[in-house]
């Protein structure tokens, strides 16, 4: 998943994305309320951290602007801890409000939460056949065996579970689950597919070809009855 942290203190920005990168996030950081604007509004995010008391554009000037055109889930993360500061950010579109100190713990939970929410899925757990896929502990078993996925193999089998019967375009792949340095003419999302393929079978996992990669829905349980 790919999270967008506007931050302007810097300590605490490199604090944030280095746990976020450790739990398997591609993130992308801005420390000015304008650089911050402009990559929410340029790239596609699962997420966005966003600081309220920030150089140039306020966070919320910034939420003001998003919500005009986007629905991306906004946790604001700030020291303003009124009353009347927490209404206002929800009100302006805010999806959670986190106060300033925190535990990054409680911001990765609900951080979580809130894409596991976006996509429609309440539970942590999605079950895929012989496959149970883990949100919260970003664990993967089959047939109750453990699993070992790389951070990245994780991330893009999340994206497709939470999509399960939706294809998801290479485009897409690569937008949610790579951050602004990585190449983007690289085959990484083909050779991540491939991996983890040889992990939880052929058919995990399907290619329609020249379009994208889609993990298939459930098939639907027969209606009962004889005719």
């Amino acid at each position: 998943m790919r999270v967008l942290v506007v931050e302007d203190e810097a300590e605490l920005l490199r604090v944030i994305a280095r746990a976020l990168r450790e739990n398997g996030y591609a993130v992308d950081e801005a420390r000015e309320g304008e650089d911050g604007l402009y990559k929410a509004m340029t790239w596609t995010y699962d997420a966005i951290v966003l600081d309220l008391m920030l150089p140039g554009l306020t966070g919320w000037e910034i939420l003001k602007r998003l919500r005009r055109k986007l629905q991306t889930p906004v946790l604001i993360l700030s020291a303003r801890d009124t009353v009347k500061d927490r209404v206002e950010g929800l009100d302006l579109g805010a999806d959670d409000y986190l106060i300033k100190p925190f535990a990054l713990s409680e911001l990765l939970a609900r951080l979580q939460a809130l894409i596991r929410r976006a996509a429609g899925k309440a539970a942590p757990e999605i079950t895929i056949g012989d496959i149970v896929v883990n949100l919260r502990t970003r664990a993967v078993t089959q047939d109750g065996r453990s699993v070992e996925l790389t951070a990245r193999e994780f991330a893009i089998v999340e994206l497709l579970a939470l999509q399960r019967g939706v294809l998801v375009t290479r485009t897409r792949i690569y937008e949610h689950i790579f951050d602004e340095n990585d190449d983007s003419l690289s085959n990484l999302v083909e050779v991540h597919i491939s991996n983890i393929r040889k992990k939880l079978g052929k058919d995990f996992i399907t290619t329609r070809r020249g379009q994208g990669y889609i993990i298939e829905a459930e098939p639907e349980s027969p209606s009962g009855g004889s005719r």
